[in-house]
């Protein structure tokens, strides 16, 4: 298989390293090949969580600027950090919903223009998929679901060859008992999103 390379990046706290075994162990149920990375930095205090997932036949995570065929940000502001990774065919989802860091609570920072944000991901990628995750997360029950509703988008896309069916398995697997029919409801209406 022709490698797909995937970019997710959140803030800590988001889910994104759920999202991220979710969808790797959904992958090995469908016999898709996968290797994962993950970068935490400062997550514990709201920093940058980032991870590099790679299906098909390849020997590294490693996903070089310009390298990333898909691209998912839970955060807006964090979509632009990590841009870079994107090119002219890259398939970008967005949570347009802002988590602004600590400086611009207190002035010492400033957020930038979610308008500002969406067209420049928009003029950088092939195809951009933006929308208010977090209200489709609160409408499954909890806004913690963000990451489900955005793995959901993720596969609605159908540029990865995995089941909607396997990952609604590996939810059912991988997270608490208390939250699987949660997560499957977010899920769900993430991939009706992408259509």
């Amino acid at each position: 298989m022709e490698p797909k390379r995937l970019i997710i990046v959140a803030v800590g706290g988001q889910g994104n390293l759920l999202a991220s075994h979710v969808l790797g162990e959904a992958a090995l149920m469908s016999g898709v090949p996968v290797r994962m990375s993950e970068i935490h930095g400062m997550a514990q205090r709201g920093g940058v969580v980032e991870s590099a997932l790679v299906f098909g036949d390849a020997k590294s995570t490693i996903i070089s600027d310009g390298e990333a065929d898909l691209f998912v940000s839970f955060e807006p502001c964090e979509a632009l950090r990590a841009l870079k990774k994107c090119n002219a065919n890259t398939v970008a989802i967005t949570n347009t919903r802002p988590l602004p860091p600590f400086t611009a609570f207190i002035g010492r920072g400033t957020y930038p223009d979610l308008e500002t944000v969406t067209e420049t991901l928009k003029n950088k990628t092939g195809r951009l998929i933006a929308f208010d995750a977090t209200a489709l997360a609160e409408e499954a029950g909890n806004p913690m679901c963000l990451n489900m509703v955005l793995l959901g988008t993720l596969i609605g896309t159908g540029v990865l060859p995995i089941t909607a069916d396997s990952i609604r398995e590996a939810i059912r697997t991988r997270t608490k008992a208390d939250f699987v029919e949660m997560n499957l409801a977010a899920f769900e209406k993430g991939f009706a999103r992408a259509a």
